[in-house]
Formats: C-alpha cells, sequence, structure tokens
C-alpha cells in the first residue's frame, strides 16, 4: 500500500530556502547518532556511515534512513530488498570513519565482527542495537532517497553506550 503524499499550498512559493553551506554549518548543531548500515549483495557486503537515520512508528516498527543518491554504494541499497542499522557505540570511532570514507568494501568489513539475523544483512557484533530490516518504500527527496525499513530482528547491547556526532566531532554518551 503507498503512502499517502501531500503537497502544501502555493503560500510558500514566495520564501527563499537558505544555502547549502548554512544548512550543513547549523545541521553541525543537530547531535545525530552514528549508524553504520548494511546490506549483502551478489557482489559481497556493502556498507556507509549515517547519521540520517530516524524512527517513523512503532506499529508497524519502521526506520528511515537517507542516502545520497551520488555515493557509491546507492545502486546497491536500492537493488537490496533487505538492509541493517548498526547504531555504533564508544570504541566505534575508527568503524565509522572507515565506512564514511573511501575504503573498499573488503576493508570495511575487515574492521569489527559480522554476525548475521533474518535477512542475510551484516550486524555489526558489538553494536549498540541493530536493526535488521526489509525495505517497504524508497521515496526520492532533492538529492537523497530515503529509505522506509521495516523491523524484522532487533540485537542490543543493554550495556552500550552511543557514539553521537555533533559539531563535527564524535561524542559519547553513557549511563
Amino acid at each position: 500500500m503507498e503512502p499517502d503524499t501531500h503537497q502544501l499550498s502555493s503560500q510558500s512559493e514566495g520564501i527563499s530556502c537558505i544555502s547549502p553551506e548554512c544548512f550543513r554549518d547549523s545541521m553541525a548543531s543537530l547531535a545525530g547518532a552514528v549508524n553504520v548500515v548494511t546490506t549483502s549483495t551478489v557482489s559481497g557486503d556493502v556498507g556507509f556511515t549515517a547519521t540520517a537515520v530516524c524512527s517513523v512508528s512503532d506499529s508497524p516498527a519502521t526506520l528511515l534512513v537517507c542516502l545520497n543518491r551520488s555515493t557509491s554504494v546507492h545502486s546497491a541499497f536500492v537493488d537490496s530488498p533487505y538492509l541493517a542499522i548498526n547504531t555504533l557505540s564508544e570504541g566505534h570511532e575508527q568503524l565509522s570513519n572507515i565506512f564514511g570514507g573511501k575504503a573498499t568494501m573488503p576493508d570495511r568489513f575487515a574492521v569489527g565482527k559480522w554476525e548475521t539475523l533474518k535477512t542475510g544483512s551484516p550486524v555489526l557484533a558489538d553494536a549498540a542495537v541493530s536493526f535488521d530490516c526489509k525495505v517497504t518504500h524508497i521515496q526520492s527527496v532533492a538529492t537523497h532517497d530515503v529509505f522506509f525499513c521495516e523491523v524484522v530482528a532487533v540485537k542490543r547491547d543493554e550495556t552500550a553506550g552511543a557514539l553521537v556526532y555533533y559539531q563535527r566531532g564524535y561524542h559519547h554518551l553513557q549511563d
């Protein structure tokens, strides 16, 4: 079933948007959990670092992930029916940097211990939480695709803290 799409009225047409630079600088003040999003393809495992992950609903349990269409991993994710969202914790800074950089996929997955749950997407063994998902819908918005993902399995480490990205640097949250 396709979700309803609502177009806003034309009243906002005279209001211009801020510049991309202003937006990026302002977004630095929005703290975000650091995640490694992964999928498995016939060519091998694929993954990238993302802070653009958000809860959509708990019934059914649904998350969204945003991915720039110009990235090298985009086509792998568009072609895959499944993905996993691995939320990182303290000590995962190197992993985040590798998955956010230009390293080859084998080099990315050489860091950390990986396993699978239901879908076959790679799940980081010591992630704070991993959400194993089936992709239910992809919506294009500006430069990105928004992946809506129904959660089919979860693995949590209740003792793990959180790795967040804020003001262009990593920070740790711990109970």
